[in-house]
């Protein structure tokens, strides 16, 4: 007996290529380094001082107090980037790859593979940047893919049709839609009480980034309007 589907009912099983490869990477990365050093180790914590997101090594006050030689622009511009592939916890990794295997996908088959890496990468950058700015200062490591998946998840938000269209076809749901609205402040409730709590911080985490998180969620809300022209083009 042949059981048949509909097609149109499949493709969240069939992800892209692009977001199974990233899942890999953020997976492949941990399991490297918790296999190669234990977590308290100084090897960790120099990857950790040195590539997570540390906005106290953006503050000159800081920098003057310790005698602190300032980095130079690359080491100042990469942590921006490189804390996403860093994770605190196998579950801290693998509740991101959950996240970004619900939202990706759709994501991808809208934008294709070179606009969703570019809007992953600046989702999670603009939720740094807003980290930077609220917690300046702080000695506090931030690292993961929270932000840059907000970014994918306010993106995913914007693309659900309201009627029977395909999400590559739906037109996007305007920002102050009500369904967006409702959406987006159910998201920030969830940041705020996590970074009140501490909710869902595992081992080797500082800090509930709920301000990156926000962060990257609300530069993905307005920037999936120009990727999206640009992938039209």
């Amino acid at each position: 007996m042949a059981f048949f589907q509909d097609p149109a009912r499949q493709p969240f099983l069939r992800a892209p290529p692009v977001v199974i490869w990233l899942i890999a990477l953020l997976i492949g990365l941990h399991g490297l380094r918790v296999m190669l050093f234990a977590p308290d180790s100084p090897e960790t914590n120099f990857i950790i001082n040195t590539y997570g997101f540390i906005p106290a090594w953006y503050s000159p006050s800081f920098l003057a107090a310790k005698a602190a030689i300032p980095r130079g622009i690359f080491h100042q511009a990469l942590p921006f980037v490189s804390y996403m592939f860093l994770h605190g916890s196998w579950a801290h990794v693998l509740i991101n790859c959950v996240w970004l295997l619900a939202f990706g996908p759709v994501v991808a088959r809208r934008f294709g593979t070179p606009l969703f890496l570019g809007f992953f990468l600046i989702c999670g950058i603009a939720g740094a940047a807003a980290h930077l700015a609220v917690y300046w200062g702080s000695l506090a490591a931030v690292i993961g893919a929270s932000a840059g998946i907000s970014g994918l998840m306010a993106a995913g938000f914007r693309m659900v049709p309201s009627g029977p269209s395909q999400p590559e076809a739906a037109p996007l749901a305007p920002i102050f839609s009500t369904r967006i609205l409702v959406w987006s402040a159910i998201w920030a409730l969830i940041n705020v009480v996590a970074g009140v709590t501490g909710l869902g911080a595992g081992p080797g985490v500082n800090v509930v980034a709920w301000v990156a998180h926000l962060g990257g969620y609300f530069a993905g809300l307005l920037l999936a309007g120009p990727f999206d022209a640009m992938a039209r083009r």
